[in-house]
């Protein structure tokens, strides 16, 4: 079990196509959201405490976060009742990332996935938002959220056009 992180990551990944076919905060739903979260923050945990971290495992995770986090939105965004300013943020926030994407690898040869601080925060915060804001529909909470996001967003960028990715690159 050399390799246990990849595998939880691909686990990841399984189980984040299995929610295409679930219902929204059904308990199936709910088991595979936060297994989902977990396995995210268990993965990066035992690759380094096991000294099993590769640029491979790096990717896979970035892929399983990715995947996990688009098929989320598919389901859980259509139910939200979120104001058009916040969608209109997070679009933005989507473009920033892409474009940090697209930097990264015309600059790099490859694309830049930075697991900074701020990226981490927002990653904990977006996981459990649809959680609040499908029960209390905060606009301020969703406000904070958007702050966040477009913070780790644009320093991501900033990183990555002053060429500081660490071992990313």
């Amino acid at each position: 079990m050399k390799n246990i992180a990849n595998y939880i990551s691909i686990s990841r990944i399984a189980l984040s196509i299995i929610l295409i076919f679930s219902n929204p905060f059904s308990i199936l739903f709910c088991i595979i959201y936060f297994y989902c979260g977990i396995s995210d923050i268990l993965d990066g945990y035992i690759a380094r405490k096991n000294e099993n971290t590769s640029n491979f495992g790096v990717k896979l995770d970035s892929t399983a976060d990715i995947i996990f986090i688009v098929i989320a939105m598919i389901k859980i965004l259509p139910i939200l009742n979120l104001h058009i300013g916040i969608i209109i943020c997070g679009i933005i926030i989507a473009i920033i990332k892409i474009s940090n994407l697209i930097f990264s690898y015309f600059y790099f040869r490859k694309l830049v996935f930075l697991h900074t601080i701020a990226n981490k925060v927002t990653g904990m915060i977006l996981f459990i938002a649809p959680l609040i804001i499908f029960k209390t529909n905060l606009i301020v909470f969703e406000i904070i959220v958007c702050i966040i996001a477009s913070f780790a967003a644009i320093q991501e960028g900033c990183y990555i056009r002053a060429n500081n990715c660490r071992s990313e690159l």
